[in-house]
Protein backbone atom coordinates (compact mmCIF):
# COMPACT_ATOMS: atom_id res chain seq x y z
CA UNK A 1 0.00 0.00 0.00
CA UNK A 2 1.32 3.43 -0.94
CA UNK A 3 2.19 5.68 2.02
CA UNK A 4 0.60 9.16 1.98
CA UNK A 5 2.97 12.04 1.39
CA UNK A 6 3.62 14.06 4.54
CA UNK A 7 2.62 17.61 3.65
CA UNK A 8 3.64 20.73 5.54
CA UNK A 9 1.75 23.97 6.02
CA UNK A 10 2.85 26.87 3.83
CA UNK A 11 3.08 29.07 6.94
CA UNK A 12 2.05 28.83 10.58
CA UNK A 13 1.78 31.78 12.94
CA UNK A 14 3.89 30.87 15.99
CA UNK A 15 1.35 32.45 18.40
CA UNK A 16 -1.48 30.41 16.89
CA UNK A 17 0.62 27.26 17.04
CA UNK A 18 1.40 27.84 20.72
CA UNK A 19 -2.27 28.54 21.54
CA UNK A 20 -3.25 25.30 19.80
CA UNK A 21 -0.56 23.35 21.65
CA UNK A 22 -1.85 24.73 24.98
CA UNK A 23 -5.44 23.88 24.06
CA UNK A 24 -4.43 20.35 23.11
CA UNK A 25 -2.50 19.84 26.35
CA UNK A 26 -5.53 21.04 28.36
CA UNK A 27 -7.73 18.77 26.27
CA UNK A 28 -5.45 15.83 27.00
CA UNK A 29 -5.94 16.46 30.72
CA UNK A 30 -9.66 16.89 30.20
CA UNK A 31 -9.88 13.50 28.48
CA UNK A 32 -7.99 11.87 31.36
CA UNK A 33 -10.47 13.53 33.71
CA UNK A 34 -13.39 12.11 31.75
CA UNK A 35 -11.82 8.67 31.88
CA UNK A 36 -11.50 8.98 35.66
CA UNK A 37 -15.14 10.08 35.89
CA UNK A 38 -16.17 6.93 34.00
CA UNK A 39 -13.95 4.77 36.22
CA UNK A 40 -15.51 6.39 39.31
CA UNK A 41 -19.07 5.76 38.05
CA UNK A 42 -19.83 9.49 38.08
CA UNK A 43 -23.26 10.78 37.13
CA UNK A 44 -23.79 10.43 33.36
CA UNK A 45 -25.01 14.00 32.87
CA UNK A 46 -21.81 15.31 34.50
CA UNK A 47 -19.69 13.18 32.18
CA UNK A 48 -21.68 14.36 29.15
CA UNK A 49 -21.07 17.98 30.20
CA UNK A 50 -17.31 17.33 30.22
CA UNK A 51 -17.52 15.58 26.85
CA UNK A 52 -19.31 18.63 25.41
CA UNK A 53 -16.53 20.86 26.75
CA UNK A 54 -13.91 18.60 25.15
CA UNK A 55 -15.76 18.78 21.82
CA UNK A 56 -15.72 22.57 21.98
CA UNK A 57 -11.99 22.58 22.72
CA UNK A 58 -11.37 20.43 19.64
CA UNK A 59 -13.60 22.70 17.55
CA UNK A 60 -11.55 25.71 18.70
CA UNK A 61 -8.35 24.05 17.49
CA UNK A 62 -10.10 23.12 14.24
CA UNK A 63 -11.18 26.73 13.67
CA UNK A 64 -7.63 27.95 14.12
CA UNK A 65 -6.30 25.29 11.74
CA UNK A 66 -8.97 26.10 9.17
CA UNK A 67 -8.15 29.81 9.39
CA UNK A 68 -4.46 29.04 8.84
CA UNK A 69 -5.31 26.75 5.92
CA UNK A 70 -7.35 29.45 4.23
CA UNK A 71 -4.99 32.32 5.08
CA UNK A 72 -1.79 30.67 3.91
CA UNK A 73 -2.13 27.35 2.07
CA UNK A 74 -5.33 28.10 0.16
CA UNK A 75 -4.33 31.65 -0.71
CA UNK A 76 -1.02 30.43 -2.11
CA UNK A 77 -2.64 27.68 -4.18
CA UNK A 78 -5.47 29.85 -5.47
CA UNK A 79 -3.06 32.63 -6.45
CA UNK A 80 -1.01 30.03 -8.36
CA UNK A 81 -4.10 29.17 -10.41
CA UNK A 82 -4.63 26.20 -12.69
CA UNK A 83 -4.71 22.65 -11.35
CA UNK A 84 -3.22 23.71 -8.03
CA UNK A 85 -6.11 26.12 -7.45
CA UNK A 86 -8.68 23.56 -8.59
CA UNK A 87 -7.26 21.00 -6.18
CA UNK A 88 -7.41 23.53 -3.35
CA UNK A 89 -11.05 24.36 -4.06
CA UNK A 90 -11.86 20.65 -3.79
CA UNK A 91 -9.81 20.34 -0.61
CA UNK A 92 -11.56 23.34 0.99
CA UNK A 93 -15.01 22.03 0.13
CA UNK A 94 -14.13 18.63 1.66
CA UNK A 95 -12.62 20.29 4.72
CA UNK A 96 -15.72 22.44 5.27
CA UNK A 97 -17.98 19.42 4.77
CA UNK A 98 -16.06 17.42 7.38
CA UNK A 99 -16.08 20.34 9.83
CA UNK A 100 -19.86 20.71 9.48
CA UNK A 101 -20.57 17.09 10.45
Amino acid sequence: MKQPVARKAVAVDSDVKERNRKRLRRLEGQIRGIEKMVDDNRYCADIMTQIAAAHEALRAVGRELMRNQIKHCATSAINAGGKRADGMYDELVEMLYKAAR
